[in-house]
């Protein structure tokens, strides 16, 4: 998941006498299936969490053999993305290797020092750099609303010369930093609004202006309490100019006007294997795409995306929305996102496409409220597991999908946020421990996975894709078997004949080499 950006989040320990039991939950093993076309019914009987651990062994070992990493731009990313383009078209299925631009960003240093105390700190993604030994000046404590630190009126005159404190909320970390520099601030430390750490991206080094941190909310309530005495921060990092590549395959039989497009991020932050964040949503989808096969008997087209350098502000997922044409993300029926599906110490959230929760980011497009409903109505059903809403925060790949006009949802088991009591009694697992403690860190390996939630999930995707590949007319109008104009059929035609000399031509959706 792209943290927001944690760079690199260390284990969170235990509770004293605590016990982080995997896979150990109160629910209900097991209910019926929900009311569901055949297509869903087959493809949960056949999705199994056996084969899915297969692949996350195969990105173990990747990783093992490429640096101990699957990050963007790296051989052990490029052999992850091989692995899964090879299995899928030894089965038959169109594949694409799309290439694109992208900023890589490693951290260097990260270190804050106020009233004689080191205070953790973590480089917001894209940061300016600080010279080496950081940068001491005077801290200025901005004024909390409901949009501290988003407009120019936030900050004093006497805020030039000096490092800003801002609560977060209301705009971006971009938006904060960018309206802190014009006041005159020479540096931004950010502190959270609930619990855990900021894990923070300014979007690209294009909008990065002054050096920018992030903390958590009890550091930053003890940050306010030394306005005017100076801190050090230094915040350094590394960053290049590189190129990876996504792998997109779709099927050869459904419609091509309303496809049904499911995605996972493939790459690792650049410390570690990255077998939670993201092999498990990547390698659930690979299951679930070599157990539909590359050409079943569905109503509308099956299309999965697996992006890289998601971990570097959804870069991947981002430039292959921008490269489709308007008519092209009409074909589009909605997207299914998977980020995270085994956490240790797991939750069970479906994207909140409703805004039932009334928290942050508000509804998706139309048609998000329904996938939300197929996501629970399975695992409550199905699995007997109660789901929480999870709000669309722009930290994963459904982004761009969204930002023009497509239906989402999807499945996540939590990242560094700490799980509560109550869900603790409802979910197993420890209360006052985060969902991945090993989040972005090297012990992201094989051992920090909950196979018991991977199967569940695992499933959740299953179901959702053959609920849609047999239908989205609850989703968009469109009805199974909708008579088609002779040009679309004529269309279709062309494009299986000639999917290799579309490649040339610059289709993102032909076959390439």
């Amino acid at each position: 998941m792209s943290p927001f950006r944690a760079k690199f989040l260390p284990p969170v320990a235990l509770a004293a006498g605590a016990t982080l039991v995997l896979g150990l939950t109160p629910a209900a093993a097991a209910n019926t299936l929900p009311d569901g076309p055949a297509l869903a019914k087959q493809l949960v009987s056949k999705v199994g969490v056996n084969g899915v651990n297969r692949h996350l062994i195969a990105l173990q070992r990747i990783a093992d053999a490429n640096g101990g990493n699957r990050a963007a731009s790296s051989e052990g990313h490029a052999k992850s993305a091989e692995y899964i383009a090879t299995k899928l078209e030894a089965a038959g299925f169109q594949v694409t290797r799309q290439e694109f631009p992208f900023t890589y960003s490693e951290t260097l240093a990260e270190r804050l020092t106020a009233g004689g105390a080191d205070v953790p700190v973590l480089a917001m993604e894209y940061t300016v750099s600080t010279p080496v030994g950081g940068i001491t000046a005077p801290l200025a404590v901005v004024a909390v609303d409901d949009t501290s630190g988003c407009e120019a009126t936030d900050y004093t005159a006497d805020v030039a010369g000096k490092i800003a404190l801002i609560k977060r909320g209301g705009c971006s970390f971009a938006q904060k930093q960018q309206t802190a520099a014009a006041a005159g601030a020479v540096g931004a430390i950010i502190y959270n609004n609930t619990d855990g750490p900021v894990n923070g991206t300014l979007g690209g080094p294009e909008n990065a202006k002054i050096p920018t941190g992030g903390v958590t909310a009890a550091a930053g309530a003890q940050l306010a309490t030394l306005a005017g005495q100076p801190v050090t921060l230094e915040l350094r990092t590394f960053q290049e100019a590189r190129t990876s590549y996504n792998v997109v395959a779709e099927t050869k039989t459904g419609r091509k006007d309303n496809v049904v497009m499911l995605g996972a991020h493939l790459d690792s932050v650049p410390d570690g294997a990255g077998i939670n964040d993201n092999g498990t949503g990547s390698a659930a989808l690979l299951e679930t795409a070599l157990q539909l096969g590359s050409s079943p008997k569905v109503n509308n087209g099956v299309r999965f995306g697996f992006w890289s350098a998601e971990e570097f502000g959804l870069v991947g997922s981002t430039y292959y929305v921008d490269q489709l044409t308007f008519e092209q993300q009409l074909d589009i029926a909605l997207y299914l996102n998977f980020d995270m599906i085994g956490s240790p110490n797991a939750g069970y959230f479906a994207y909140d496409g409703d805004n039932s929760d009334g928290v942050g980011a508000g509804a998706g497009p139309f048609g998000s409220a329904q996938i939300e409903k197929t996501f629970v109505d399975f695992l409550q059903g199905a699995k007997g597991v109660p789901v929480e809403g999870t709000d669309f925060t722009g930290r994963s790949d459904y982004g761009e999908f969204i930002a023009v006009g497509i239906p989402a949802g999807g499945l996540f088991t939590g990242a560094e946020v700490l799980k509560t009591p109550a869900q603790a009694a409802k979910w197993g697992g420890t209360a006052g421990v985060a969902y991945d403690p090993c989040y972005h860190s090297p012990c992201d390996n094989l051992g920090n996975v909950d196979r018991v939630a991977l199967d569940r999930n695992s499933d959740g995707v299953a179901w959702a894709l053959g609920v849609y590949a047999t239908s989205t007319e609850s989703i968009n109008g469109v009805q199974p078997g909708m008579a088609k104009s002779a040009a679309q059929k004529a269309a279709e035609r062309g494009a299986q004949r000639n999917f290799s000399a579309n490649a040339v031509a610059g289709d993102p959706h032909a076959l390439t080499a």
